[in-house]
């Protein structure tokens, strides 16, 4: 892989589902403009918690803990 995951599993599912519930939320009760700007942005939260990664979590040095394993 060519980046390090920052964000953790149960942030990551957090990200996901409320990511989802906002874009359908948005295209629903918005529509038009608005309501597809503001589901291309949840998109991008969808995105970061499939991928894990998440690039503003990077520029601000985010790090996850590699020495704890469960």
């Amino acid at each position: 892989m060519f980046y390090v995951k920052n964000v953790p599993g149960w942030e990551r599912v957090l990200r996901v589902v409320l990511g989802l519930i906002v874009a359908v939320a948005a295209l629903a009760l918005l529509g038009g403009l608005w309501g597809t700007v503001v589901a291309l942005s949840a998109a991008g939260i969808v995105a970061s918690g499939l991928f894990g990664f998440c690039p503003m979590c990077a520029m601000v040095g985010r790090r996850l803990d590699q020495q704890r394993k469960p």
